[in-house]
C-alpha cells in the first residue's frame, strides 16, 4: 500500500472511533508496525489533523478535520463520479446544480493526476427515460422533509380525481421513470406513495408531525414487503389515494 493510501486509511480508522484507540489496535488493523504507525500519526499531525493521544494511552481524531488534497483512492473517485453522473441525469435542476457545484469543489483541491482520473472515469449512466413534468417545486418537498414540517397536498390520482390531504413527508425517491414522495397520510392513517408529477399544489405548514422523521422512516422501511426498496412501486399502487 502506498504511503498516501495508508495515511488516508489511518484517518478513516480514527474516524470510526469516538474514543481513544490504542496504537497496537491501529497498527494491527492497518497491517503495519507500531513504529510505522507512530510515524504516520506524526505526519498527519504535522499536516493539521487534530489527533490527540500518546503511546500507551491511545489516539482519537477530534471532529472538524478536513482532508488535505491527498486524495481519494481510484475506486472512491469512480464511485463519486458515477454518483454525480446519475444525479445529473435523474435529479431535478436544483439538486443537479448542487451536485455540479460539489464536484467542482472536490476537483479544485485534487492533485492534477487525481483530477484527470476523476474527469476521465469510464463509468457511465444510461439514458434518461423521463422528462421533468412536475408543476410543484421539489425544493419545497425537500425543505419539508429536512425541517420536519407537515404539507398540505393537492393530488390527482390516475383517473384524474383530485383530493386534498395533510401529509407528513418522510422521504423523496428518485427513480428512472418517476419521483415519489413517501409520506404518512392523515386522511388514510397510513403510509402512502405520491408521484410528484401528479401533485397539483403544495403548502408548507408550520405544524410538525408528532413523530420524528427518522422514526417514521424506520417504521416505513419495516412495513415494506420484500427486498429493501429495490425499485419504484408499480403505477397502480402509486396512484392509490
Amino acid at each position: 500500500m502506498a504511503r498516501s493510501e495508508r495515511l488516508l486509511s489511518l484517518l478513516q480508522v480514527l474516524r470510526r472511533h469516538r474514543r481513544p484507540v490504542s496504537g497496537a489496535t491501529l497498527a494491527a488493523e492497518l497491517g503495519v508496525s507500531i513504529r510505522t504507525l507512530y510515524r504516520d500519526i506524526a505526519t498527519l499531525q504535522a499536516q493539521g489533523a487534530d489527533i490527540e493521544g500518546e503511546p500507551g494511552v491511545g489516539y482519537v481524531l477530534r471532529p472538524g478535520f478536513m482532508l488535505p488534497p491527498l486524495m481519494f483512492l481510484q475506486g472512491e473517485l469512480e464511485a463519486l463520479m458515477l454518483g454525480f453522473r446519475w444525479v445529473e441525469k435523474f435529479a431535478d435542476a436544483p439538486v443537479t446544480k448542487a451536485a455540479t457545484d460539489a464536484l467542482a469543489k472536490i476537483s479544485a483541491v485534487l492533485p492534477a493526476e487525481l483530477r484527470e482520473e476523476l474527469e476521465n472515469t469510464a463509468l457511465l449512466v444510461g439514458p434518461r427515460k423521463i422528462v421533468d413534468s412536475e408543476t410543484v417545486d421539489l425544493a419545497l418537498l425537500r425543505a419539508a422533509i429536512r425541517r420536519e414540517r407537515k404539507l398540505r397536498l393537492s393530488y390527482a390520482d390516475a383517473a384524474g380525481a383530485v383530493t386534498e390531504r395533510i401529509v407528513w413527508p418522510v422521504a423523496l425517491g428518485y427513480f428512472e421513470d418517476t419521483r415519489i414522495l413517501v409520506a404518512w397520510c392523515e386522511r388514510r392513517q397510513a403510509y402512502r406513495h405520491f408521484r410528484t408529477d401528479r401533485m397539483l399544489g403544495l403548502t408548507l405548514l408550520e405544524a410538525r408531525p408528532p413523530r420524528r422523521r427518522a422514526a417514521m422512516l424506520k417504521e416505513w422501511r419495516e412495513s415494506e414487503p420484500g427486498p429493501r426498496r429495490p425499485a419504484a412501486p408499480p403505477p397502480d399502487a402509486i396512484s392509490q389515494p
